[in-house]
């Protein structure tokens, strides 16, 4: 729900905000498949990191010349074909698989050695100071948007 949202909002903020949505349900997806990692990762790199810094540049860049910016309308049918098209092409392919011939997949789960607490443990010890880097460089990306956002909205200020 929140994909078609993207898709027929002219908003540029509720769009990022539909599409932090679609992130969340993507990793639901994930967990209900049993790859918790992946579901976790996905959260965390693409809703805690990415998306938000890409909500924070809308929200400060949102107006420009004290007006929204919105998307245009021309090449909407032109998406909902494409998407349609490609819903139509993956539905197609779900149900011609065979699920059932897929029964390695719990195999190698069960017989593995690692499990997800054990990966945890590891990423946050040993590889700490690599969670630490990127989070100061995170850091320092905000700012430098809020910086750059301050720095036009005094330039709008000082024209009128």
């Amino acid at each position: 729900m929140p994909a078609l949202f993207i898709l027929f909002t002219r908003n540029i903020l509720y769009a990022a905000f539909a599409l932090m949505l679609t992130f969340l349900g993507v990793a639901g997806i994930f967990i209900f498949s049993g790859a918790e990692f992946v579901a976790i990762t996905q959260i965390l790199v693409y809703v805690g990191g990415i998306l938000i810094l890409i909500v924070f540049g809308v929200m400060l860049t949102n107006k420009v010349n004290g007006k929204n910016i919105v998307t245009p309308v021309y090449r909407q049918f032109l998406g909902i074909i494409i998407g349609g098209g490609f819903f139509l092409l993956f539905l197609k392919a779900i149900m011609q698989a065979n699920f059932g011939a897929i029964n390695w997949i719990a195999q190698s789960t069960e017989n593995a050695p690692t499990s997800l607490k054990n990966l945890g443990l590891v990423l946050m010890t040993d590889y700490v100071l690599a969670f630490e880097v990127i989070g100061i460089l995170l850091l320092i990306a905000l700012i430098g948007a809020v910086y750059m956002a301050g720095a036009k909205r005094k330039e709008v200020q000082n024209a009128n």
